[in-house]
């Protein structure tokens, strides 16, 4: 998984590999939580607010995960 994001496809991996953690694991593990972070922190806005719209969509129930996110337009 890449630390910034530049595509949306790069997003929507990254949201299987959360759907997949929550469902198989029923948890982020830290070091995942702390990668998609870096991504989120690095990433172009579009990226970002487009990651936030998929975790509402698939695993909404992930977003209290990355609730101390930034303001992305």
């Amino acid at each position: 998984m890449p630390y910034r994001w530049t595509s949306r496809r790069d997003v929507d991996e990254t949201i299987v590999v959360v759907m997949n953690s929550i469902e198989e694991e029923g948890m982020l593990p830290e070091w995942l939580r702390r990668t998609i972070r870096g991504s989120i922190d690095t990433s172009d806005p579009q990226y970002v607010r487009y990651f936030y719209d998929e975790v509402k969509r698939h695993v909404p129930t992930a977003l209290k995960l990355f609730e101390e996110s930034p303001y992305v337009p």
